[in-house]
């Protein structure tokens, strides 16, 4: 008897671990490895200039996305690409203990990053063409959901792991290699267990070769989308939405870590896990939640304001911390939750207005360019945090991302939003 591969219940057997496998890789590159570079003594300068170069496949992965159409099929790209993640976190754990780790697991991490943008168009790609469109519709909350979870596994349960063995162990180095082994393993098991139940669509076979060039055509398309309408305060807008965010996220972490003589909060690694890796994510993800249902009942154009104002009037919170230094972990973990429900609010009006921008005939590659030049407003202003924050100290470090916010809000100030965009009919 024939296996109906959309089935609903089909579908849960492979959409949550795939998009659980997607968020893994993303988040110990993001914020994992930031972590534990803080734990194995890198300053501040070095980890938000070197770990804000990671940002750059997920920014031209545009560039090469057409050589997935053209080359095999999505489902042998999404497992090989989740075997190279796997080996990638193993030669992490290889790497640490050597005298030359940073440079060394700087390098496997930019293979990581490579591997799981690249495995990012894949798994898009092959939800599309493994559901019809109302199922589509249907699990992009299961998508987001499991995205999510994969968040808190990283930030949260992965640094409370990694310092709880910094505590059993006595080496923080050796405590790191154990951590990337499990992943290492957990990641194998995801791939071998996805070569063995991902379905195989029909449609799921090479881009055709023949009659079109395809690169031409590709080219069209980049052209196509640098022709729309107020282009360049479409990109100033995406560029510098998150100006003061792109900031505040690579320090965040080192921050708390650091100790209060330096200025710092002086968590354990385990007390960030809890407070920032978990209650934090959750937060984030209930701002999200809480702003796609308001765009979807006001519309983007009423709710672009107030979510502008979300996203970065919390950031005062920081100052605040770096000025009080309280000591009550309930405290801080109320004031990173405030300011990470803004961040969830306010990203979900930036979500939505790159769904306008990306409508029309070309909606894939023009969202993934999107999603490119969202990347680049990450990279570069993070690249120079590190250095300022150690030239001026948190307070006003925390002080100077409070007034970054200014070209956010000009830019919102400037886009055209079509009033009933987002808006539920």
């Amino acid at each position: 008897m024939a296996v109906n591969t959309s089935s609903p219940l089909r579908a849960w057997s492979w959409i949550p671990t795939l998009y659980f496998g997607q968020g893994i890789p993303y988040v110990v590159v993001m914020t994992v490895a930031v972590v534990m570079y803080k734990n194995l003594g890198i300053s501040n300068t070095a980890i938000a200039l070197y770990t804000s170069w990671l940002y750059l496949p997920w920014v031209i992965k545009p560039l090469w996305s057409p050589l997935v159409d053209l080359l095999g099929t999505k489902r042998r790209w999404i497992v090989a690409l989740q075997f190279a993640v796997g080996a990638a976190l193993a030669l992490v754990a290889l790497t640490l203990p050597g005298p030359d780790f940073f440079r060394w697991t700087l390098l496997v991490f930019w293979l990581l990053a490579f591997s799981s943008a690249t495995h990012d168009i894949a798994a898009d790609g092959f939800y599309l063409l493994a559901l019809p469109p109302h199922q589509q519709a249907a699990f992009v909350g299961v998508r987001s959901t499991f995205y999510r979870l994969a968040m808190i596994a990283g930030q949260g349960a992965l640094v409370w792991l990694a310092g709880t063995l910094q505590q059993r162990l006595g080496d923080t180095a050796r405590a790191w290699v154990v951590v990337f082994w499990i992943l290492s393993a957990g990641f194998g098991t995801i791939a071998i267990y996805h070569l063995l139940v991902l379905p195989r669509p029909t449609e799921d076979r090479p881009a055709p070769r023949v009659a079109v060039d395809p690169w031409r055509s590709f080219a069209a398309v980049f052209v196509e989308f640098f022709r729309k309408p107020q282009v360049l305060t479409m990109l100033g807008f995406l560029l510098f939405y998150r100006f003061a965010e792109a900031q505040l996220v690579k320090l965040v972490t080192p921050f708390l870590l650091d100790a209060r003589t330096d200025g710092g909060l002086g968590l354990t690694t385990q007390a960030v896990g809890l407070v920032y890796g978990t209650a934090g994510v959750l937060a984030l993800t209930i701002g999200g939640i809480a702003g796609g249902w308001l765009i979807s009942r006001y519309g983007l154009k009423r709710m672009l304001w107030p979510m502008a104002v979300a996203i970065n009037a919390p950031n005062v919170v920081y100052v605040l911390l770096a000025w009080f230094q309280p000591q009550s972990l309930t405290v801080i973990g109320a004031a990173l939750c405030v300011e990470q429900f803004g961040y969830g609010l306010g990203f979900a009006a930036y979500l939505v207005y790159m769904m306008m921008v990306a409508a029309g005939p070309h909606q894939t590659a023009h969202y993934a360019l999107c999603t490119g030049f969202m990347a680049l407003g990450m990279m570069l202003p993070g690249m120079p945090a590190g250095w300022l924050q150690e030239q001026i100290g948190y307070v006003n470090f925390f002080g100077w991302v409070c007034v970054a916010t200014i070209p956010s809000l000009v830019m919102t100030a400037l886009i055209t939003v079509d009033p009933k965009f987002g808006k539920k009919a």
